[in-house]
């Protein structure tokens, strides 16, 4: 089985690649298969790569539903 999370990009660090952070964890992503992403947006994160961009709302959505089942901390959502 695969996770792929929402993750809020908080650095654009150079060419193709973002700092994303879940709850105040953060690690360097790839950008290298979706276009046109900013500081503040919400990518799905999947073995290190942004998959695609996300609504926010549907990101807090998710975060929240995720949250409720006990897949990650409350504080996150």
């Amino acid at each position: 089985m695969c996770l792929a999370i929402p993750a809020r990009v908080v650095d654009l660090a150079e060419v193709g690649v973002a700092v994303v952070d879940v709850g105040g964890v953060q690690k360097r992503i790839s950008l290298a298969l979706v276009d046109d992403i900013g500081l503040g947006d919400y990518v799905i994160v999947h073995v290190g790569y942004a998959l695609t961009k996300l609504d926010p709302a549907l990101a807090q959505s998710t975060l929240e539903t995720f949250a409720a089942a006990g897949l990650v901390d409350s504080e996150i959502a």
